[in-house]
């Protein structure tokens, strides 16, 4: 499993990505849609940014991208450990670097010279999203079977709070992507190495 002939990205590092993607998209639109049907906050999101067409329709969307995420999302996290990959890539985070790394890339002056090597930013910034990932699924498997998991329900404070919980991890899910696009569109050979994996 280790980077072979030039590789940046290995096969299931990049299949797990992309359907990632696809999964997150699906969820994040399909729940806008779900919210809209009970929002928590005094607006809704746009019906052209939904996905569903109705609730039901939502929530059948919603179940199905979340089966694909968790699944998904597990063989990522064992591909990472397996392969020694979570460990070399981004681990440990170090907050001096991070900060460092942050304030480079406010004055525009983070280099991207070798794109196998992440900088102190981008692995705190996917170690957030996995962790992110996880928080969504677990305040989910709230919303959709609270009975079932009493114990969870109440370390999230609560079937109205795990809603909050919910809402908000999703919210910081959009954040991240919003900035991972940013950032694949200031530096557009990261998305050629994920597609093609050099």
């Amino acid at each position: 499993m280790n980077e072979v002939g030039g590789s940046i990205h290995p096969i299931w590092l990049r299949a797990t990505h992309w359907l990632n993607a696809l999964a997150v998209l699906i969820m994040v639109t399909s729940g806008w849609r779900i919210y809209n049907a009970s929002p928590l906050f005094d607006f809704k999101f746009a019906k052209d940014l939904t996905l569903g067409g109705w609730l039901g329709g939502a929530i059948l969307w919603h179940f199905a991208a979340m089966w694909l995420l968790a699944a998904n999302g597990l063989v990522y996290l064992l591909c990472n450990v397996a392969s020694g990959r979570l460990m070399h890539k981004f681990l440990p985070p170090s907050p001096r670097a991070v900060l460092a790394d942050l304030l480079a890339a406010l004055r525009a002056r983070l280099t991207h010279a070798d794109p196998r090597q992440y900088n102190a930013v981008q692995r705190a910034a996917y170690l957030f999203v996995i962790a992110d990932a996880v928080l969504l699924v677990l305040s989910g498997a709230v919303l959709w079977k609270s009975v079932q998991f009493p114990l969870l329900r109440e370390l999230l404070g609560g079937y109205e709070s795990a809603r909050r919980v919910h809402f908000f991890a999703m919210a910081a899910m959009v954040a991240f992507v919003t900035v991972h696009l940013a950032m694949v569109a200031l530096v557009p050979r990261t998305l050629l190495a994920m597609i093609r994996g050099r």
